[in-house]
């Protein structure tokens, strides 16, 4: 067992004078010098990760104790003073802080954000997250997504920016470049065409090469443009055939040769499958492990089969991007999280990306001196409102660790945050676990205001669109008993609403943060006015979609992978080219 704090003290690097220290210096000479003075062993510990908590395994070498409690944690160079890369996923907050015995703010989930349109709004969540991440002993984001929505059953869906590049790659870039101001490395994800979870390890997408240029790609590409990232992390599905951290094509032909992309390419978690073929291709940093860019790597440098010209430029790479990152000159230094400020600019956000689908004969804003009784309806709509899942999953506070897809609610309280805003009227709450009795609050009340959630989760694509756990048939009984009802959606991408002709207003919340009930309660009271559009199409249905039937893997061969013998065993063919959603519908 490791001490708790420890790591900080054991991952302090001493003072060094060496010529690379010369601030004035480039960040590419400085990475020449440090270069010209490593060993082969030192060069390739800088190529993989040693691992991280709950992983199967450890790298034998590695003193575990040296990690943060993230994601994974690369050693450093300590005689010639280059710091251990701490890693922790942050898509939409720092992932563990319960874990860890820390605190994160949770910001309206990426999705969310790309409703704003708003690249100030962008800036301000990536800042946000970069001083985080800074606070809790972290130097490197693993946020960034940016793949697009090509198929809203995606269980991703919501960290990513929507189905547009221009306005993807537009956020993402000034996402990552105010991270990374903060002084850590930030990276792209995951690049690219992943863009559905099931059989995300084994599915080959299958697309035309100026199709995918006008398309995902472009959203890098423009995203790569602002940013200038550190780093890029490659996906877990093949494309045209290659496994993504192996792809030739995307990795050197067109992210460093085309786009001149100067930052490492870092694979997804155990999204390696070779040594030899992927250093070929241009894969930099292996995750979490060293099974393949570790002993396996290092004999065929001695055999002659990785050339020491490319084992340097993966090196040089990763050294180039943690002088430009500013993490060698700025050191971490844990502290305190600015927890009111952190709260102050998610609410705000939130309140830019609440979406007014529909408005009614004006029944929005809500004007609280003519309302004597509200209603307010809907799972934990009492206590809080939901968040997304997976490896982006942020802790809530006063608890403790969260469970791998757990379903998990910020105790951020709806029925508080309107009760706050209309002090001469009784407000009455019902979970609608009985539509039944639901119905019978909304039929005395003045205005019922009913909130319904989808959740959704890395490593699962949802089976349809529609809201679970029987909530359209809570929305159709209260809008039955009471016409003047609101629906507040809580949700990770699309979904389809059997009810809409029945109710009055529908505000898209998205998941919606630490402060996500006030920013709802301001928008419902007309305190702000809601600005935000939608940045991703809502189909009527799913046979709608481009593809009504979701491809997913042959269940015999699902899970192989990982062992250098992996290989796509299911295709899914993005015929619809570049034409990526509001396109594909225009057309």
């Amino acid at each position: 067992m490791c001490e708790r704090g420890r790591s900080l003290v054991l991952a302090e690097t001493p003072s060094v004078n060496g010529p690379w220290m010369d601030k004035t210096l480039s960040a590419d000479r400085r990475a020449d010098l440090v270069l010209q003075e490593m060993t082969l062993d030192e060069k390739i510990a800088l190529l993989h990760g040693n691992g991280m908590p709950g992983w199967p395994r450890a790298v034998p070498h590695a003193n575990p104790c040296l990690g943060n409690g993230g994601a994974g944690f690369v050693l450093g160079v300590p005689r010639l003073g280059i710091p251990i890369i701490q890693m922790s996923d942050a898509a939409y907050g720092v992932r563990s802080s319960g874990d860890n015995g820390r605190y994160s703010t949770a910001l309206p989930s990426n999705v969310a954000s790309a409703a704003s349109w708003d690249v100030a709004a962008a800036c301000a969540y990536g800042a946000l997250i970069g001083r985080e991440l800074r606070a809790q002993g972290y130097n490197m984001s693993l946020g960034g997504g940016v793949n697009l929505t090509r198929d809203p059953r995606n269980g991703r869906t919501f960290e990513y920016m929507g189905e547009d590049p221009v306005l993807a790659g537009s956020l993402v870039g000034n996402r990552v470049k105010c991270e990374q101001a903060q002084h850590v490395i930030g990276d792209l994800k995951h690049y690219a065409l992943n863009d559905q979870e099931s059989g995300r390890n084994e599915v080959n997408a299958i697309i035309g090469k100026r199709a995918m240029r006008e398309s995902d790609l472009l959203a890098f590409q423009i995203g790569i443009g602002i940013a200038d990232p550190a780093a890029v992390m490659c996906s877990y599905n093949a494309v045209n055939g290659d496994y993504a951290c192996e792809n030739k094509y995307l990795l050197t032909d067109v992210l460093k040769k085309d786009w001149n992309f100067k930052g490492f390419v870092v694979s997804d978690w155990g999204g390696t499958h070779s040594a030899e073929k992927a250093s070929a291709a241009g894969l930099d940093h292996e995750e979490p492990l060293d099974d393949f860019l570790g002993d396996k790597f290092k004999q065929a440098v001695e055999a002659g089969k990785i050339s020491r010209a490319e084992v340097d430029d993966h090196v040089r790479r990763i050294l180039r991007s943690e002088f430009s990152s500013g993490i060698v000159d700025d050191p971490v230094k844990k502290s305190v999280v600015d927890v009111e400020g952190g709260l102050e600019i998610s609410r705000h956000i939130a309140e830019q990306s609440i979406v007014l689908l529909k408005n009614d004969r004006g029944i929005l804003p809500l004007d609280p001196a003519k309302l004597r009784s509200i209603a307010v309806i809907g799972p934990n709509a009492n206590t809080g409102m939901i968040s997304g899942g997976g490896s982006a999953q942020v802790d809530p506070p006063g608890r403790g660790a969260t469970k791998w897809k757990e379903h998990v609610w910020f105790p951020s309280s709806p029925l508080k945050a309107i009760a706050a805003r209309t002090p001469g009227a009784t407000v009455e709450f019902d979970s609608g676990a009985d539509p039944a009795s639901a119905a019978v609050l909304a039929k005395r009340s003045d205005v019922a205001i009913v909130f319904v959630y989808q959740w959704t989760s890395e490593d699962m694509d949802l089976p349809d669109l529609s809201l679970p756990e029987n909530q359209d048939a809570i929305v159709g009984q209260v809008a039955a008993a009471n016409p003047q009802t609101i629906v507040v959606l809580e949700t990770g991408t699309a979904v389809t609403m059997p009810w809409l002709n029945a109710v009055r207003g529908v505000l898209e919340a998205w998941y919606a943060g630490s402060k996500g009930a006030d920013a709802v309660a301001n928008i419902l009271f007309g305190e702000v006015n809601p600005t935000a559009k939608l940045p991703m199409t809502f189909p009527r249905s799913e046979a709608d979609l481009p593809h009504p039937r979701l491809a997913t893997p042959p269940a015999e061969d699902r899970g192989r992978r990982g062992s250098g013998e992996a290989k796509p065993t299911f295709e899914v063919h993005y015929d619809e080219g570049l034409k990526v959603g509001y396109k594909w519908y225009d057309a």
